[in-house]
C-alpha cells in the first residue's frame, strides 16, 4: 500500500482572501441597513438587511469551515475535515430558505395592513447596498466555481444585490406615486428569488454527504476509459464521490490479464484518471479470474 503526498488545501482555501474581504464590507454595511430599515419603516429594507446578517454569518461559517477543513486526518476521521465544508453550505441553504419563509409571512401582514415609509432616505441605503453587494459579488465570483461552500456564500451575496434592487424600485416608485404597498409587495418578490437557487444549492450538498456521483461525472465514461489501458479486461464495482468540492475520490475492481504488470496498469490508471477526470484519489483493487487477488491503494 503506498501514499503519496496528501495536499490539505481544497478548492474554498484558495477563496479565503475574497471571503474576508467580503466580510468586511458586508459585515459593515449590515449594521448601517439595518438601523435605517428601522428608520424608515420599509419591509424591504428589514429584509434587505436581514439577508446581509445571514450573509455575515455565512460568510464566517465559510472562513470556519476552510481552516477546519486544513486539519490532518485523525485516526477517527481518516478523509480529515472536508466535509465540514458541505456541512457549512448545507447550513447556509437551510438558513436562506428560513429567511426567505419569514420575508413572505411578514410581506402578507404589510399588504394588508399597510405602514407609512420614508421612501428618500430608503433609496440612498438601497443603492449603497447594491454597491457593497457587487463589490463582494465580484470577489467571491471566481472561487463559486470550484468551491460549494464558496459558492454558497456567493449566492447569498447575489440575492442580496437583487434584494437591493427590489428596494430601490419600491423606493423609487413610493417617492414618484406614494402608493406603500410596493414595498411589502417586492420584499416577498426578494424571497421567493432566494427560493430556486437555493433549492439547487442543497440538492448539491445533500448529493454530496450522500456520496453520490458527481453531477459532471459519467460512470460508463470512467469505465471505458479505464478499459483502454492495455492490459486491463474489464472493471466492476466502480463508485466516484466526493469529498469537498473540487475533490473526488474513486474506487474500483479491475480485472488484468497480468498481476505482474500491476505497477505499470496502476501508474498508467491513475494518469489516465487524473488527466480526464480529475481524480486524483483513487483505490483500485487489481484482479484475475479466478480470484488471485491483489489490493493496492493509491492516494494522491
Amino acid at each position: 500500500m503506498t501514499h503519496a503526498h496528501d495536499h490539505r488545501e481544497t478548492a474554498a482555501s484558495r477563496s479565503r482572501g475574497a471571503l474576508l474581504g467580503a466580510l468586511g464590507l458586508t459585515g459593515g454595511f449590515t449594521i448601517v441597513e439595518f438601523a435605517a430599515g428601522l428608520w424608515t419603516g420599509s419591509l424591504s429594507l428589514l429584509a434587505d438587511a436581514a439577508h446581509m446578517v445571514t450573509d455575515v454569518g455565512g460568510l464566517g461559517l465559510a472562513l470556519f469551515a476552510i481552516w477546519i477543513a486544513t486539519r490532518p486526518p485523525t485516526p477517527a476521521k481518516t478523509y480529515g475535515f472536508y466535509r465540514v465544508e458541505i456541512l457549512a453550505a448545507l447550513v447556509n441553504g437551510v438558513v436562506l430558505l428560513a429567511i426567505a419563509a419569514v420575508i413572505l409571512v411578514e410581506a402578507y401582514e404589510r399588504v394588508m395592513h399597510p405602514k407609512a415609509v420614508l421612501a428618500g432616505p430608503m433609496l440612498a441605503v438601497a443603492v449603497t447596498g447594491l454597491g457593497v453587494n457587487l463589490a463582494s459579488a465580484g470577489l467571491l465570483r471566481h472561487g463559486a466555481g470550484s468551491s460549494l461552500n464558496v459558492r454558497a456564500a456567493y449566492l447569498e451575496v447575489l440575492s442580496d444585490a437583487l434584494s437591493s434592487v427590489a428596494v430601490i424600485i419600491a423606493g423609487t416608485i413610493i417617492l414618484a406615486t406614494g402608493w406603500t404597498p410596493i414595498d411589502p409587495i417586492l420584499s416577498a418578490v426578494i424571497g421567493l428569488a432566494i427560493v430556486p437557487r437555493t433549492w439547487r444549492l442543497l440538492v448539491q450538498a445533500v448529493n454530496v454527504l450522500l456520496e453520490g456521483t458527481p453531477a459532471h461525472i459519467r460512470l460508463d465514461e470512467i469505465e471505458r476509459a479505464m478499459c483502454t489501458v492495455d492490459g486491463v479486461r474489464r472493471v466492476h464495482d466502480l463508485h466516484v464521490w466526493t469529498l469537498t468540492s473540487g475533490r473526488d475520490a474513486m474506487s474500483a475492481h479491475v480485472v488484468v490479464d497480468d498481476l505482474s504488470a500491476t505497477d505499470r496498469l496502476l501508474d498508467r490508471l491513475h494518469a489516465l484518471l487524473h488527466a480526464q477526470f480529475g481524480i486524483d484519489h483513487t483505490t483500485i483493487q487489481v484482479e484475475t479470474e479466478p480470484p488471485a487477488v491483489l489490493t493496492i491503494q493509491r492516494h494522491r
